[in-house]
């Protein structure tokens, strides 16, 4: 189980508030119960198709409301907006910049998610390609902030990220009676973070399990540790918990709100994906698709219990797709 939970920089009131600036802005994702794995496991599995959400991420949730707020803190004079990304988050924070009337820069890695990409530049956003890794990445848009006076929003750092996650846990308690578990993909941390919080909150009793790419464990090693790691690569197809780098608060953080961490190989989140597309008829990326992977691995574990999967993001390139197809 869990340690007590450390001081957050964040209360209920602050996770409640963010539902009514949300409310308007992202729709509440559908909670889909699974017939198939819900009768393989012997117990009640349901998907919170977080995928299904305007920018095909659970990710707008943090990037909208951490401008929001940032553009209240400056009575309304914020000449702009930069992030860091592999994608998902750069997709939203183009999306809530032009929602609110501003100016966007996105710096992605060399090579990007092709998918996730196109989905930027639907927007009117500039996008710079810099860096093989995000870690580099990162400090390119740092720099640029530093010099244009924007608002850079760094995923998993920013303070404001975690009430708009955190909003997650609130729609799945607040619809469902009874939650023993809730498996949650990470990759820098503000999902789980948000999620966990709220959840611990509302329901102390909810198991909290996050899962990662074994090809990106950084998280996962810190959590075991009890100290922040860093790994000295993150080649996963999961681009979205492609992570090298655990930062100390956080892995604090996760101490006392986080049980247990599962790690899920590559061809694993393929039939994971092949799965919810077969049986559920539900579009996931590889890290969408983490906490379907994570579950197959152990299903007879959680027989009688009731098991919540987040599907936290569809925007997956054909290479991808094709390849989850093909898995057996």
């Amino acid at each position: 189980m869990a340690a007590s939970a450390p001081a957050m920089p964040l209360t209920m009131r602050h996770v409640r508030a963010a539902q009514e600036v949300l409310r308007d802005i992202v729709p509440e994702s559908r909670l889909k119960e699974s017939a198939s794995l819900s009768k393989s496991a012997g117990g009640r599995v349901l998907f919170k198709l977080e995928c299904e959400g305007p920018t095909g991420s659970f990710k707008v949730r943090g990037a909208y409301h951490a401008i929001h707020a940032r553009q209240k803190q400056s009575g309304g004079k914020l000449p702009g907006v930069v992030t860091s990304s592999t994608g998902n988050h750069g997709v939203a924070t183009a999306y809530s910049a032009s929602l609110q009337r501003l100016p966007a820069r996105i710096y992605l890695p060399e090579n990007p998610n092709p998918a996730k990409r196109a989905r930027i530049a639907e927007f009117p956003a500039e996008i710079v390609e810099v860096g093989k890794f995000l870690e580099e990445t990162r400090k390119h848009a740092a720099r640029f902030a530093q010099e244009s006076g924007w608002y850079d929003i760094v995923d998993g750092v920013d303070p404001e990220m975690l009430p708009g996650t955190a909003t997650i846990a609130c729609e799945i308690l607040d619809k469902l009676d009874s939650v023993d578990v809730i498996f949650v993909p990470v990759g820098d941390s503000t999902l789980i973070r948000g999620v966990a919080f709220a959840a611990k909150q509302l329901r102390p009793e909810v198991k909290i399990v996050g899962v990662q790419a074994d090809r990106a464990p950084a998280y996962a090693l810190s959590f075991a540790k009890g100290h922040a790691i860093s790994t000295d690569a993150s080649d996963t197809i999961a681009d979205g918990l492609a992570v090298r780098d655990a930062t100390e608060e956080n892995v604090r953080q996760m101490a006392g709100l986080v049980d247990e961490f599962v790690l899920v190989t590559e061809d694993e989140m393929l039939g994971a994906m092949r799965h919810l597309l077969a049986e559920e008829q539900a579009v996931a990326e590889p890290a969408g698709a983490a906490t379907t992977a994570a579950f197959l691995k152990s299903a007879a574990a959680y027989a009688k219990k009731t098991v919540v999967l987040l599907v936290t993001g569809a925007n997956v390139g054909e290479e991808i797709r094709l390849r989850a197809l093909q898995t057996r």
